[in-house]
């Protein structure tokens, strides 16, 4: 076995700060960034996605929550994939998932770029992008305590935001003679569901703040109690917030509105929403999402940034991408040649459009929610060495649930864009020549975690090492 590295992450974040990060991440104010895209995908059906989008995240983030139980460290679906299924599975999950984690970014950085740009029309978005970029890569090296602090203020000023927006949109709707019934939006439309679940499958990436919360698990002060919990409150809270912003504003903002509005101004969807909802005040509502959508992009880009570098770095911690990733920064204790390479990769904002960026995002992430599902399914009912006797408890929740989780991701797989299937293909042939190169075509062992020696400081970690211990094989 390898020895034990001399650095490791700094346990600073509680149950709260691990919630405040992945609402961060999720962005409040993220239900705009999509907002234009997906309405008129949908023909105004934006909370029915919401909906069917988060359902299915539920039981995908009930697998993560059951797989951190068991392997609390920082590499999220790449390491529960490589301890169930070994390290060739684990290795393509986690380049798979980085195709997400790397757009995410990219598309906060240009949304912001977006909407500041409707303030400053003169300057090019990509100024703004940048700047942005550069904001965060700061942030991200200075360690995850700061970011902590700064994501607190951001949801505050996203929940502001969104909070006027609801008042002006249900001011509008009370209003309105011709709004729709209250549980219109809720409704499938002529074409049924079809173009809904093509919503929910953009809509997916909204809900990565419960996956990007995994990513902590080494900067959790009690990762196996408090990460779980975590999860799971990210993703009621978030869904809940998505839901009841884009209801309000689809009883405000009617289908037909949404083919009135400027293909330049699509991708600023909530500049768009108060200016017509804001009368003589429009101005200064603008001016407010504005403020707000910045906040929100910045944090979402920061939280983005943050989880994708903590892959990064678990993958070059294995061996299974370049070591250099998986250095820290003896300063700040922060993987800052992961953090580094991100924003190389991001720059990539500066020339892509919005719409192209979206649709790469799901591609990954429904691959790696399908692949952690089926890891609860191997870890708990059926590991290495035989199971013991499972009750019917254990069935439900580790046999039936991780595999509608399964199911409802391949079904939302299924309504992706036909152009992210030929980009995430190409990603993940791409990451299949990697390993097969890295691994002699697969005449060597893939390099996998050791548990007895990760985050040694963990009396859980060492208790599951003495308990589950690896094949001779495995390696760091």
């Amino acid at each position: 076995m390898a020895q034990q590295s001399s650095a490791h992450l700094r346990r600073t974040l509680g149950l709260t700060g691990l919630v405040v990060f992945g609402l961060s991440y999720m962005a409040i104010g993220t239900v705009f960034t999509t907002y234009g895209i997906v309405n008129q995908l949908t023909d105004g059906h934006l909370p029915l996605s919401y909906v069917i989008a988060l359902v299915t995240m539920l039981f995908t983030a009930a697998s993560y929550a059951a797989m951190v139980k068991k392997f609390p460290v920082a590499g999220s679906a790449y390491t529960y994939t490589q301890q169930a299924y070994g390290g060739v599975a684990g290795f393509m999950t986690g380049w798979v998932l980085l195709l997400d984690y790397l757009f995410i970014p990219m598309i906060n950085f240009m949304i912001l770029g977006f909407y500041v740009g409707t303030q400053f029309p003169s300057i090019p978005p990509q100024v703004f992008a940048f700047a942005a970029l550069v904001l965060v890569l700061v942030f991200n090296i200075l360690g995850i305590k700061l970011v902590n602090v700064f994501n607190t203020a951001i949801i505050a000023i996203s929940l502001a935001t969104a909070l006027l927006f609801v008042i002006l949109a249900a001011k509008a709707a009370i209003n309105d003679p011709n709004a729709p019934g209250l549980l219109e939006p809720f409704v499938p439309g002529a074409e049924g569901f079809s173009p809904a679940l093509s919503g929910a499958a953009v809509l997916a990436l909204s809900f990565l703040g419960f996956d990007a919360v995994s990513t902590l698990s080494e900067e959790a002060k009690n990762a196996r109690r408090d990460i779980p919990r975590a999860i799971m409150l990210t993703t009621l809270i978030g869904g809940a917030l998505f839901i009841f912003i884009s209801w309000v504003g689809a009883l405000a903002y009617h289908p037909a509105d949404w083919a009135k509005i400027p293909d330049d101004m699509i991708n600023a969807a909530g500049v768009a929403l108060v200016s017509h909802l804001g009368g003589s005040l429009a101005p200064l509502f603008e001016l407010i999402v504005v403020i707000g959508s910045i906040a929100g992009c910045i944090g979402s880009g920061l939280a983005g940034q943050v989880s994708v570098a903590r892959i990064l770095y678990s993958m070059g911690r294995d061996g299974t991408l370049p070591k250099p990733l998986g250095r820290l920064s003896k300063r700040f204790g922060t993987p800052v040649v992961a953090a580094v390479t991100v924003s190389v990769f991001a720059l990539a904002c500066l020339f892509l459009t919005l719409d192209q960026a979206a649709f790469m995002i799901s591609f990954g992430a429904l691959a790696a929610f399908t692949m952690v599902n089926l890891s609860v399914i191997r870890v708990y009912l059926f590991p290495r060495g035989g199971a013991g006797t499972r009750s019917a408890k254990d069935w439900i929740l580790y046999g039936v649930v991780p595999a509608i989780g399964v199911a409802l991701s391949i079904w939302l797989w299924t309504s992706l864009h036909p152009t992210t299937w030929v980009v995430g293909g190409i990603w993940a042939l791409i990451g299949f020549a990697i390993l097969a190169a890295k691994t002699g075509f697969f005449r060597r062992p893939v390099p996998r975690m050791s548990f007895e020696e990760e985050t040694p400081s963990t009396e859980a970690i060492d208790a599951y090492a003495d308990e589950h211990p690896l094949d001779e094989n495995a390696t760091r």
